[in-house]
């Protein structure tokens, strides 16, 4: 099973920047979308032989998910049944016979930490919800998960310490979630590689000069982890400041 995960920093210019081409080409059985920007009717985005799930913000032009799949779901929920997460539209879960599948768009810290409380409720709710999803089923969890983990996880750790996305707690909280039961699929087939981001400033040619950070994640349940086959990162796919990420197992 191939799946993808791409945060579109909004869809709709997306669409203007090659995203059919790529998901054409990528040919995944589940492609999962963070950021959206978008609200039901402002896009008319489907494909043949693949059914649709958004969630959307409350706000315009903000957050929001959806899941593209050829294998029709068992069920689908929106949000995690807690109103003050789920009005900003960051998390969708199909269920299908063998797995769970969840696309989430983490909360940012935003500059001077702004939302960092906020983050730490998150992250702890979030946990829960995959803990109590994995006592059915495994879970695959995918998405811009807004924290670069370990400081090979960034091209600049020392100057970034205390930047949103690489902070000492959102960097535990990570910590945390892998030790309740998960596996990051890229670092479990390769814990040593440098230089691979999956997303890069607009600022100073740092895409460019892969000058990134990778902070989009596929993790799965660790009794799962035997069956990844590939972990990617498609580095040279344009059309938003993030990259996608895939995964390929055998579920």
């Amino acid at each position: 099973m191939k799946l993808i995960s791409w945060n579109v920093n909004g869809i709709r210019a997306c669409v203007n920047k090659g995203f059919e081409d790529f998901f054409k080409k990528a040919n995944a059985d589940i492609f999962c979308i963070q950021e959206t920007k978008c609200q039901l009717g402002q896009i008319d985005l489907e494909f043949n032989g693949y059914k649709s799930y958004w969630n959307s913000a409350e706000k315009k032009g903000y957050s929001g998910t959806a899941i593209y799949t050829k294998v029709e779901p068992l069920n689908v929920k929106y949000g995690i049944g807690i109103e003050e997460h789920d009005k900003e539209g960051r998390v969708i879960t199909l269920e299908f016979k063998e797995f769970y599948m969840v696309n989430i768009y983490t909360p940012n810290s935003k500059r001077e930490l702004e939302r960092l409380e906020y983050r730490q409720i998150w992250e702890d709710e979030i946990r829960r919800y995959l803990l109590d999803l994995n006592k059915n089923k495994p879970v695959i969890m995918c998405g811009d998960l807004n924290v670069a983990h370990n400081e090979i996880d960034l091209k600049n750790p020392k100057t970034n310490r205390r930047n949103a996305g690489f902070t000492d707690e959102e960097r535990e909280k990570m910590t945390t979630l892998l030790n309740a039961g998960f596996t990051d699929t890229f670092r479990y087939l390769y814990p040593d590689k440098e230089n691979a981001y999956s997303w890069w400033s607009y600022m100073g040619r740092a895409r460019e000069k892969n000058v990134g950070w990778r902070i989009d994640y596929f993790i799965v349940s660790k009794d799962i982890e035997k069956k990844i086959k590939e972990a990617m990162i498609y580095s040279d796919i344009m059309g938003s400041d993030h990259c996608p990420v895939g995964l390929e197992i055998s579920i």
